[in-house]
């Protein structure tokens, strides 16, 4: 399935719901739903700096692919660093550098956060492409 596939998959589901708590409470099952990530890679390179929350991210390339994994200390900021995650992981670097991560305004969300928080949601799409930069080449 292609990235816009999962895009348009995810957007449609937002689109069920019909107030935004019903929406938040979804990103944070989303959240909640992401694999553990151990304590241990709770590091400082793994931090995206500029989030009011904490937010991890790990990337790994296996198989032509990248594997992501966040975790965050905020549950909504983790929903969020999910939407991504279900976006990217198992993709091509090319086809990560090439998304348009345009998707997560049409969610709506960015209206409902504060600036910071809204903010972090371009620094989360920014990160992830910058880990698959670091692969694109192999």
């Amino acid at each position: 399935m292609s990235i816009a596939v999962k895009q348009l998959e995810l957007l449609d589901e937002l689109g069920l719901f019909q107030d935004w708590t019903e929406r938040y409470e979804y990103v944070i099952g989303l959240g909640k739903k992401l694999p553990l990530m151990h304590e241990e890679k709770h590091t400082q390179d793994r931090l995206i700096k500029g989030c009011q929350s904490q937010v991890w991210l790990d990337a790994g390339f296996e198989d032509g692919v990248m594997h992501y994994q966040a975790d965050s200390d905020s549950l909504i900021t983790k929903g969020m660093i999910a939407l991504f995650v279900r976006v990217l992981d198992g993709e091509k670097p090319d086809a990560i550098l090439q998304a348009d991560m345009s998707f997560i305004d049409k969610t709506g969300l960015k209206e409902h956060l504060a600036p910071t928080r809204a903010n972090a949601l371009n620094l989360m799409a920014t990160q992830m492409k910058q880990r698959a930069l670091e692969h694109a080449a192999s």
